[in-house]
């Protein structure tokens, strides 16, 4: 049995004030015995513009967000799957909204890039990922010490043939800041679809709350079975929720019901 856990976060503008809450929350999932540790969307910095992520944006291997996730994965002997982060992309005035995923030593392990862009346009509320942000190419996917591992961002949810292409996993990762208009419509339905359809866990670390920017995002940060059963969740605020992985029980739901081997394309 393998523990793991979600931390919902309710993010702010102020950097140094992310990684404080960071730093509490990871430390709090460790103290349950969580061997991997998942971070939400955005965690660093929800701007009061889209924009200001762009001044925060990293260069790979350095850089004050990548130094404390290093060092908590390290200090906590954890695998830190680290949410995003907004990554220097080749396009000024853009960013990459990167996934980076620490070993137990703090060495970064993957990487995996955004690749589907959130829009959304309904009476006052509009989104538009794409004009500050840089969509990635590549699927991402690790081994960890349970099995396979892949991750996804938030607005990949909605596309079912990019876990498809991510072979298969015994967990799926989806960090998110989902807006509340549709989390309450989607949210749920989504990440137990991908669990049942792909036959695995599917962690989710979302942001949950009324931000400073005034926007409000939609939490229920949690973790779904094989079945699609959901082991535990956390609707609003900031906190952790956390849960077993156990092998039997997925290859158990894999032998009974062996959807993944009926595939025909």
């Amino acid at each position: 049995m393998t523990t793991v856990a979600a931390i919902q976060m309710v993010s702010t503008p102020e950097v140094g004030e992310n990684l404080a809450t960071m730093r509490r929350l990871v430390a709090e999932a460790a103290g349950r015995g969580a061997t991997l540790v998942a971070l939400p969307e955005y965690w660093p910095i929800m701007g009061m513009s889209d924009a200001d992520k762009v001044a925060h944006a990293e260069q790979p291997g350095s850089g004050p967000i990548q130094d404390c996730m290093a060092q908590l994965a390290r200090e906590h002997g954890i695998w830190l799957v680290g949410g995003t982060l907004p990554m220097v992309s080749p396009q000024a005035g853009k960013v990459l909204n990167t996934t980076l995923v620490y070993d137990p030593q703090g060495q970064s392990m993957s990487r995996y890039d955004k690749i589907h862009l959130f829009g959304f346009n309904k009476g006052a509320e509009s989104y538009d990922e794409a004009r500050t942000i840089v969509p990635g190419e590549t699927v991402g996917v690790f081994d960890a010490p349970f099995g396979r591992v892949g991750l996804s961002v938030c607005y990949d949810l909605r596309f079912p043939e990019l876990y498809r292409a991510m072979g298969e996993c015994a967990l799926i990762i989806v960090p998110a800041a989902f807006t509340h208009t549709t989390g309450r419509a989607h949210w749920e339905v989504l990440l137990r679809a991908r669990a049942i359809e792909n036959q695995c866990y599917v962690l989710a670390a979302a942001q949950g709350g009324l931000h400073v920017n005034g926007r409000r995002t939609y939490g229920h940060s949690m973790l779904v079975d094989p079945w699609g059963e959901v082991k535990a969740v956390l609707p609003e605020g900031e906190g952790v929720i956390s849960g077993e992985l156990d092998p039997a029980y997925l290859a158990g739901v894999r032998e009974s019901l062996p959807a993944l081997r009926h595939r025909k394309m």
